[in-house]
């Protein structure tokens, strides 16, 4: 026995610290939360309006039309009974709605806040592009200036090159002796 003890008080394994006696109350919580989702659905149909006219309609048929000894709700009190249940039903149908709600705004609630966050990623992502396209663009001009420095280079040099050839029509004498052995 004591090493079943033992047991119970260890931590499991297969879930996370913390979390051992917890998840069973938000199971329980989320079964009834389900549950009451889906009341608010059925209240919210026509078939349920359908159903409850169709009962009270019953109802009344059955404790008017029949003979006395059938007859289980009064008509001359006001359908008591049926007051009563009807005003049972009103009186769990209202917190089980709000019940309903009170999960749809929180779903609701997380949902925004995780609009809210994509849109913030959103935004840094595209201020981010946005500055890359300005690094691109600053690149890009940076890069035709240096196109436009090479034009002005190669015409420096074709420039230079002219006044080069001008030396080659000068006489033999005068150029420098490396450069008369090579032509």
């Amino acid at each position: 026995m004591p090493r079943s003890r033992s047991r119970s008080r260890s931590p499991r394994l297969d879930a996370p610290l913390g979390r051992g006696t917890s998840r069973q109350r938000s199971t329980s919580r989320d079964r009834f939360g389900r549950f009451t989702e889906w009341v608010a659905r059925a209240m919210g149909t026509p078939a349920f309006l359908l159903i409850l006219t169709l009962f009270c309609v019953l109802w009344i048929c059955w404790n008017t039309l029949l003979p006395d000894h059938l007859r289980f709700d009064d008509a001359a009190l006001g359908f008591t009974a049926l007051t009563l249940m009807l005003s049972l039903q009103a009186s769990y149908a209202a917190p089980l709605i709000l019940l309903a709600q009170n999960r749809q705004d929180d779903r609701d609630r997380v949902q925004i806040e995780q609009d809210r966050q994509r849109a913030e990623r959103n935004l840094a992502d595209t201020e981010y592009l946005a500055r890359e396209i300005v690094a691109l663009r600053m690149s890009l001009e940076e890069r035709n200036n240096q196109v436009v420095t090479r034009d002005v280079l190669r015409q420096e040099l074709k420039s230079l090159l002219a006044e080069l050839g001008d030396h080659d029509d000068e006489p033999v004498e005068r150029r420098p002796r490396g450069r008369a052995a090579s032509s």
